[in-house]
């Protein structure tokens, strides 16, 4: 498939499923969910995608049940710096 039939959406991680698949709810007014598996380059980088991730999706026209992971997006608000740190008494 050439790069120019490729449909891209965001979406968020509803389930995690094996065999790196996942359920995704797409941000759109039909709050579709389809099953997608994650891209060649965020298997090689180890990126980590947990339930709960806003990830950014391609979707072929033909068929538009399945996609594939190509983005995890960043949490709009980081925890504030040290808010994990363990306290000394």
């Amino acid at each position: 498939m050439s790069d120019d039939k490729v449909i891209e959406v965001e979406g968020k991680v509803v389930a995690v499923l094996p065999g790196t698949m996942f359920k995704v709810q797409l941000n759109n007014a039909t709050q579709h969910v389809v099953l997608a598996h994650i891209s060649g380059k965020l298997r090689k980088n180890f990126i980590k995608i947990a339930a709960g991730d806003n990830v950014k999706m391609e979707m072929s026209p033909y068929d538009l049940e399945k996609g594939r992971i190509t983005y995890r997006m960043r949490d709009a608000a980081p925890p504030p710096p040290g808010a994990n740190r363990r306290r000394r008494y």
